[in-house]
């Protein structure tokens, strides 16, 4: 269902997160995120004018994980940023993803390491959609989830969304051994 006409408006900003997964030959995985920031006017930054139509962001972000979904290596850059010269020397700190889970409170450890004065606000937050989107591009490889619901173990999606919580009609459906039976009165 599409969203309802809006009332009048002109379009100011436009923010643009893309995450593109690769599989590589080495039998590892890279995450390539983009956060891109583009006003539709003219703007005066501290740091000087900056055109409309020219990115106010523009950061990338990859990280390397293996088949348990671990953080093997990352890397950042700025290509276009409010404060050239100081933005853009936060890279390196980005390396201290490397050993987290994208599976395991990965949010929880991305602030623990890189929020605030630690990281840039906008890589930090382009970080916090990479377990998502590494589960929607590996979880077939990673997790067979084909076979999840005959399995022995628990599938690794049950009660992390509203549609799959297991006292709900679609677990019943699609998961009924993990399905929990609701008690009524």
């Amino acid at each position: 269902m599409p969203l309802s006409s809006p009332a009048p408006r002109k379009l100011r900003h436009t923010r643009a997160i893309t995450v593109e997964a690769f599989a590589r030959d080495d039998g590892l995985w890279d995450l390539d995120a983009c956060i891109r920031d583009i006003k539709t006017h003219d703007i005066d930054l501290p740091s000087g004018p900056r055109p409309g139509g020219v990115p106010v962001h523009d950061l990338r972000l990859r990280v390397t994980i293996d088949h348990e979904m671990v953080i093997t290596d990352a890397e950042a850059s700025s290509d276009a940023v409010p404060y050239p010269g100081y933005c853009d020397t936060i890279a390196p700190a980005y390396k201290k993803l490397i050993g987290l889970s994208l599976l395991k409170h990965f949010r929880l450890h991305l602030k623990d390491r890189l929020s605030g004065v630690l990281g840039c606000t906008h890589l930090t937050e382009l970080a916090q959609v990479l377990p998502t989107a590494a589960i929607q591009a590996f979880a077939d490889d990673a997790m067979e989830n084909r076979e999840a619901a005959q399995s022995a173990e628990r599938p690794y999606e049950l009660d992390r969304c509203h549609a799959l919580r297991t006292d709900g009609p679609a677990v019943a459906k699609y998961y009924p051994r993990w399905a929990l039976k609701v008690v009524s009165g």
